[in-house]
């Protein structure tokens, strides 16, 4: 499991000063990144190898609403791992109280640069599975 806190600024959000719901995608997509990153894994460096992930579907749950000034605590692991995708699971809490924010899934596929569906490099599914 891989945890990031993501402090919610002006930009973050509408006009009632709570996140706007698609920006939660971005949170996850971080949350993602440095979960790779915490096992080893650069996307960049992937993609230069020829290995790209591309989100398939997401799921989310909205429980509560993150506020302007929050600081919400972003936790990603990977629940499924298949020869050609994977499934990650997300939570989103403010820091300070523990509240729950969203729960999410997004399922990603694995592909060559043409986007073409390719097989998980073994090494990727060994060490972050």
């Amino acid at each position: 499991m891989n945890t990031i806190e993501v402090k919610i600024y002006y930009e973050d959000t509408d006009c009632g000063n709570v996140v706007y719901y698609a920006n939660y995608l971005k949170y996850m997509e971080r949350g993602r990144t440095e979960y790779l990153a915490d096992h080893g894994f650069s996307v960049s460096e992937l993609a230069s190898q020829g290995t790209v992930f591309v989100v398939a579907r997401v799921e989310i749950d909205y429980r509560s609403s993150a506020r302007l000034g929050e600081t919400i605590v972003v936790k990603t692991w990977i629940s499924e791992m298949t020869r050609v995708s994977l499934l990650f699971g997300h939570t989103m809490t403010d820091k300070a109280s523990g509240r729950l924010i969203a729960e999410a899934q997004a399922r990603l596929v694995c592909v060559d640069p043409n986007g073409k569906i390719k097989r998980i490099p073994q090494e990727l599914q060994e060490r972050a599975g």
